[in-house]
């Protein structure tokens, strides 16, 4: 199946389309505008974005709203992660504030979590979340990754290295949108098969 991600994160297109195969995703076409992210909730804003791509390209579609969550924030950022630090701030400074604020003696325990929606036009919607647990490193680490990676140590790997840290095939293995993605996959695989016809008796 081929489908259209509704983002211009460069990022997430390379991450995503590796684990989703055998889907193919295709960046979405330019001249599509995409609806700003207002909602409250990961899904909302996911949905939103998918909506938006299948109706302007008639094909089936498939965004993602993700984000960090503090325990010692109340969640926060949430939703607002990619612009924490305030409409067009980088992923340094967002990661700078996200530093600042947690306490260093606080509950500096932190989650990804992430929403992926997939919407075919004028049919059926579906989301799936994928979650990431870990702590909060008090100091950027690591040269891969996006977004709030280098100060994000995942429970998963016991070593202590953060998501910057870990090679590509680590990340996709344990992260929030990684997990989200398989679910997907395997949902639409599932479908494909069920519409499949049946093959007749063997002449």
């Amino acid at each position: 199946m081929r489908l259209v991600l509704a983002t211009r994160n460069e990022h997430k297109l390379r991450e995503l389309s590796g684990i989703m195969a055998p889907h193919e995703l295709e960046a979405l076409p330019e001249g599509v505008r995409l609806p700003p992210e207002t909602g409250t909730t990961f899904a909302d804003n996911a949905l939103g974005k998918a909506r938006a791509a299948a109706a302007a390209t008639g094909r089936p579609a498939v965004a993602d709203d993700s984000g960090i969550e503090a325990t010692a924030l109340g969640g926060g950022p949430g939703v607002w992660s990619a612009r924490y630090a305030g409409d067009g701030a980088s992923d340094e400074e967002n990661l700078a504030k996200l530093l600042s604020e947690v306490p260093e003696d606080g509950d500096r325990r932190v989650a990804y979590v992430c929403a992926l929606a997939y919407v075919e036009p004028g049919g059926r919607e579906e989301v799936v979340h994928g979650r990431c647990e870990g702590v909060l490193a008090r100091e950027p680490r690591g040269s891969g990754g996006f977004g709030y990676d280098p100060a994000f140590v995942p429970d998963d790997y016991p070593d202590g290295r953060t998501m910057a840290e870990l090679t590509p095939e680590e990340k996709d293995a344990i992260s929030h949108r990684g997990r989200a993605a398989r679910e997907l996959r395997d949902r639409l695989l599932r479908v494909e098969e069920a519409e499949r016809p049946a093959r007749g008796p063997l002449a």
